[in-house]
C-alpha cells in the first residue's frame, strides 16, 4: 500500500508543481493550440492556449514509478512495458501536436502515420510483455478464460492500443474532459492490481504490485494536471497527453488480465468513439447526421449545454462505469469462492 500511495503522490506532485512552469514555458515558445474551423465557434476563444501539457503528464508518471522503485526496489518487466507503450504513445502524440503547432494548423500527423505508430508501439509492448514478463495471450475478462489467441495475440494488443488510445483522443475535446474521467479509470485499475496481488491464489498474476504501482501513478498525475486543466483550461494536454493516458489504460487491462471490462471501465470513451463512427458512416450512407456534431460532448453543446455541465455530467457517467466496472470484478471474485 505505502508504494502505491507514494507513486500517487508523486505523481501529483509532478504536475501540480511542474505544469505551471510548462504554461510559461510553452507560451515563450508559441506552443498554443489550434482550433478545428469546423469545430464549435465557442472554442475560437480558445486559440493559442498552450498545449502538450501531456508532456509533464508523462513525466510525472515516470517519476511516479521511479521515486518509488527507489525505495522499494522491485521491478518487472511488466510495469516496464506499461511505462513503455505510455512513453512511446505519447512520443508520437507529441510529434504530432508539434506539427500542428509548427505548421500552425489544426492537422498534424496522416491518419496513416498514426496507425503505423500504434501499430509498432503495440508490437514492441506485446514482445516485452509476453516475451519478458510472461502475460498471458489468453482472452480475458476479469480472469484469463482459457482461449489462447496465440500469435492473433498481437493483433488483439494493437486493437486494444488503438481504441484506447483515439477514445481518449476523441474524449480530449473539453476543458478537463478526459484528465478528469481518467482518474476514475486509473482509480479503478489501481484497486484490481492491489486486489489481484492480495489474492494471488486466485489470479496469479506476479507483477500486479508493480502494475499497481503505474496505476497510481497515472491517477495522481491526471489529477494534478486537472487543477491547471480544469475549465477554464490554461493549458491542454494535446496529443502528447491523450494518446499516452490511452495506451497506459490498454497496457494496464492487458497486464491485469481484465482485457474485456475495458468497454464498460473505459465506457465514455467508447460513447465518444462510437458517435465518430455513426456520425460519419450515416452521413457517407444516407447524406444524414445523427448528430448535431461529433464526437457527442459537441452534439451537447450546440444543444445548449454549458461546457462545465457536459463536463461534470460525463465525468459522473465514468465514475459510475468504474464503480460497475470494480463491481463485476467483485462479482467473479465472489464467485470463485474467495472470500470463503
Amino acid at each position: 500500500m505505502r508504494q502505491i500511495l507514494i507513486a500517487a503522490a508523486v505523481g501529483l506532485t509532478v504536475t501540480l508543481l511542474g505544469t505551471p512552469i510548462a504554461i510559461r514555458l510553452f507560451r515563450v515558445w508559441g506552443w498554443g493550440q489550434r482550433i478545428r474551423e469546423d469545430g464549435p465557434h465557442t472554442h475560437l476563444e480558445k486559440m493559442g492556449t498552450p498545449t502538450m501539457g501531456g508532456t509533464v503528464m508523462i513525466l510525472a508518471i515516470v517519476a511516479g514509478y521511479v521515486v518509488t522503485r527507489l525505495v522499494f526496489t522491485t521491478v518487472t518487466a511488466a510495469g516496464v512495458a506499461v511505462l513503455l507503450a505510455t512513453v512511446l504513445l505519447g512520443m508520437l502524440g507529441f510529434v504530432d501536436d508539434y506539427i500542428k503547432v509548427r505548421r500552425r494548423r489544426s492537422l498534424g500527423l496522416s491518419k496513416t502515420a498514426k496507425i503505423v505508430g500504434q501499430a509498432l508501439v503495440a508490437v514492441a509492448f506485446g514482445a516485452v510483455a509476453v516475451q519478458a514478463a510472461n502475460v498471458p495471450t489468453e482472452l480475458s475478462f476479469v480472469r484469463t478464460t482459457g482461449l489462447d489467441l496465440g500469435v492473433f495475440f498481437y493483433v488483439w494488443v494493437f486493437v486494444i492500443l488503438a481504441a484506447s488510445s483515439n477514445g481518449v483522443n476523441l474524449t480530449d475535446g473539453l476543458d478537463g474532459l478526459a484528465a478528469g474521467s481518467s482518474i476514475f479509470v486509473f482509480s479503478c485499475l489501481t484497486v484490481v492490481g492491489f486486489w489481484a496481488l492480495r489474492h494471488f491464489d486466485v489470479y496469479r498474476i506476479n507483477h500486479a504490485l508493480d502494475i499497481a504501482v503505474v496505476a497510481a501513478a497515472m491517477m495522481g498525475a491526471c489529477a494534478g494536471f486537472l487543477w491547471w486543466n480544469a475549465a477554464p483550461a490554461r493549458i491542454f494536454m494535446g496529443d502528447t497527453g491523450a494518446l499516452a493516458i490511452g495506451a497506459g489504460v490498454a497496457a494496464l487491462v492487458l497486464t491485469l488480465n481484465v482485457q474485456l471490462l475495458l468497454p464498460i471501465l473505459g465506457a465514455l470513451y467508447v460513447t465518444e468513439s462510437l458517435s465518430v463512427i455513426l456520425q460519419v458512416g450515416s452521413f457517407r450512407l444516407f447524406n444524414r447526421r445523427i448528430f448535431r456534431m461529433a464526437p457527442i460532448h459537441h452534439h451537447f453543446e450546440l444543444g445548449g449545454w454549458p461546457e462545465t455541465t457536459i463536463i461534470v455530467r460525463f465525468w459522473l457517467l465514468s465514475g459510475a462505469c468504474a464503480g460497475i466496472a470494480l463491481g463485476l470484478y467483485y462479482a467473479d471474485f465472489i464467485g470463485t469462492g474467495g472470500l470463503d
